[in-house]
């Protein structure tokens, strides 16, 4: 009777345990994208968003900061499909305004004008984005530089500069920017994104490096263009009273990023006749490298905030 029993309860055990491992082979299929899904889709806030940009060599890379940009564009990382990620990305000196007519994907109307404050402007298309073997997250695609050329018009009567109609070149290579942080956000692991779902927001930075024979007319582009510092909510208002020390508008906001001055020192004797500022060292190498300083938030906002937003990205 004992043995009976006990056969019983064993093909019982078995019959749970063939049941349980059913269960979990249909729900997994279902558990999985839910689970994974907690990690979401992540966009780019371009109110908080910058580039930097160095010139140097493979060895010393940061050699020479040589300025910073507002980055703007739409970026979306899918956690689960990184086929359907979009990096589209428009970078340009914080004081000229491309913002107002490039499109969510940094592109510009056919025919378009530029404004007279436009000169210099970066756009990045991703193509492919794969995932590397230590989890960092490769994303390849075009880089075009936009350059605006003005010719001045010499007159008989001198009342100032004279400008003829923008010539717009552009040039276009393809670049790979490498992403180590969005290996917490991007895993092949379900179950790896649980810790990031209370969070509203995450800073990710990815680095191009970009030698001098793949794009010729970057290097001289970055050089010759006038990157100011990079500020969010910036708001410029007159004095009440325009005396002799009359500096211009009084602006205020807050501080994204700064051209460093890292290859730069002050003379030994200040106070000479001759004294011009800070010594700056050329950079050394023919590479440059910009460096994304992106900020990402989860998609929860509502279509106002997004749109307020950009309209702060675009001061």
């Amino acid at each position: 009777m004992k043995p009976l029993f006990i056969r019983m309860m064993y093909m019982w055990e078995l019959v749970k345990s063939r049941t349980l491992a059913i269960m979990i082979a249909v729900m997994l299929p279902i558990i999985s994208p839910l689970a994974f899904a907690d990690a979401g889709t992540w966009s780019l806030d371009s109110a908080s968003s910058s580039a930097r940009l160095y010139q140097g060599s493979a060895a010393n890379p940061d050699s020479a900061s040589t300025g910073v940009g507002r980055v703007t564009g739409d970026v979306r990382v899918d956690t689960n499909d990184l086929s359907n990620s979009v990096f589209d990305l428009s970078i340009y000196p914080a004081d000229e305004q491309w913002g107002h007519a490039l499109s969510p994907e940094g592109t510009l109307p056919a025919g378009y004008v530029p404004d007279p404050t436009d000169h210099t402007l970066l756009t990045f298309h991703s193509k492919r984005i794969l995932r590397m073997r230590d989890g960092k997250l490769q994303v390849i695609g075009d880089l075009t530089l936009t350059r605006v050329e003005r010719s001045m018009i010499l007159m008989k009567a001198y009342a100032g500069p004279v400008y003829g109609d923008p010539v717009i070149h552009t040039e276009t290579r393809e670049v790979s920017f490498l992403f180590p942080d969005l290996s917490a956000v991007v895993s092949s692991d379900p179950l790896r994104p649980s810790n990031l779902q209370e969070k509203s927001e995450l800073d990710v930075s990815g680095s191009a490096y970009i030698g001098y024979d793949d794009f010729p007319a970057l290097r001289s582009a970055i050089q010759a263009t006038n990157w100011p510092v990079v500020v969010r909510n910036k708001q410029c208002e007159m004095p009440s009273m325009v005396g002799e020390d009359y500096h211009g508008p009084t602006c205020t906001g807050t501080l994204i990023a700064t051209t460093s001055q890292d290859n730069c020192h002050m003379p030994t004797v200040v106070g000479d006749e001759d004294y011009r500022g800070p010594i700056c060292t050329p950079p050394s190498g023919n590479q440059t490298t910009i460096v994304l300083d992106l900020k990402m938030l989860r998609p929860t906002s509502s279509p106002e905030a997004e749109m307020a937003s950009r309209k702060a990205a675009s001061r």
